[in-house]
């Protein structure tokens, strides 16, 4: 008799990198089940990863106290006004696939001079520029930019045991990091459901880095498609980051590993939640190389979408997002890049 096993979407597989430091035998286990996630889900719950409490609530006591400001304090740092993407986003004014998202956010990237681009450069240079911080609260800027640095060194380690994980060489892709990788942080709120009823938080949606480490409060509504091909609940867990692949090393890897729809269902009535997306990126400029692994030939190439080029160049890809994404941005700043209707 023939048993077929249903998959249970209850969870996410849950790694804990803390078996890094074990012995032989507890890295081949870490290493078992990172291949696995990262190449059957593309999404993955992390524990052990060294993360303190204290460091967490630093941040989230700062992000609560910005979201707190008065409306007219968090406007004074509307993106708009920054040719670089950074700064507050109301509520509705990002959108995912065409459709409003129901939230509203701030976009911290690593803290560096303007860098307009030359006759003959990429226009991805645009992207590279300072921050908005509210003068009424310092201590969001040291709080903000203290998590960039110790997400990078926990998303620096991952992506080293990942690639040991699928037999690559550990090391391959940290030449396209170092102190120019351009990371991207957002702080965000989801203020409930939007009056006209919709419930799309954050629509459906791939992220086009290497790696997301993702706190998510206690609310819940972070869904992720799985091989069933229907959204499934991502339940908190508390101390946990929400991990997932970007489609860089989907790209990288041909599709032996997989960057996966995810979106946030918004919260009931006027319920708030609050989540921090940390994006692990390379350096505008980096080429990403195909990677060298066993497994290639096995590879079943990258998921074709005619409406989503991806390109080897990392900060084509990242632009064409904030294009889309911030659709007033782009409009005020960079009309000479956008397609005509």
């Amino acid at each position: 008799m023939t048993t077929h096993t249903v998959p249970s979407y209850d969870q996410l597989p849950i790694i804990d990198l803390s078996a890094a430091d074990g012995g032989p035998r507890a890295r081949a286990r870490l290493h078992a089940q990172l291949h696995s996630a990262a190449h059957d889900v593309g999404f993955f719950q992390l524990v052990g990863h060294g993360v303190t409490r204290a460091e967490t609530d630093a941040l989230l006591t700062a992000m609560r106290a910005f979201f707190a400001l008065p409306e007219a304090d968090r406007l004074a740092l509307d993106n708009v006004g920054s040719p670089h993407f950074r700064g507050y986003t109301r509520t509705g004014d990002e959108r995912t696939g065409g459709a409003r998202d129901w939230r509203d956010q701030l976009d911290i990237g690593a803290e560096r001079p303007a860098r307009v681009p030359g006759p003959g450069e990429p226009p991805y240079w645009w992207l590279q520029g300072p921050n908005q911080w509210p003068a009424a609260l310092p201590g969001l800027r040291t709080a903000a930019l203290a998590w960039i640095d110790r997400l990078s060194g926990v998303a620096h380690r991952l992506l080293r045991e990942l690639l040991t994980a699928i037999g690559a060489p550990a090391g391959f892709y940290d030449p396209v990091f170092g102190d120019q990788a351009h990371p991207h942080l957002k702080l965000v709120r989801y203020p409930g459901s939007a009056d006209d009823g919709t419930g799309q938080g954050v629509g459906a949606h791939k992220d086009y880095g290497f790696l997301t480490l993702l706190l998510q409060d206690t609310v819940g509504g972070l869904q992720v498609q799985r091989e069933d091909g229907r959204f499934h609940d991502v339940p908190p867990i508390e101390g946990a980051f929400v991990v997932n692949l970007g489609e860089l090393l989907e790209v990288a890897t041909n599709g032996y590993l997989l960057a996966t729809n995810h979106r946030v269902v918004s919260p009931p009535g006027a319920t708030e939640r609050f989540s921090v997306p940390f994006f692990y990126n390379p350096r505008l400029d980096a080429r990403i190389e195909p990677l060298p692994f066993p497994h290639a030939a096995e590879a079943p190439g990258i998921t074709t979408d005619p409406t989503n080029p991806l390109y080897a160049e990392y900060g084509y890809n990242e632009l064409k997002g904030k294009l889309r994404a911030h659709p007033l941005v782009a409009q005020r700043h960079h009309g000479n890049l956008l397609t005509p209707a």
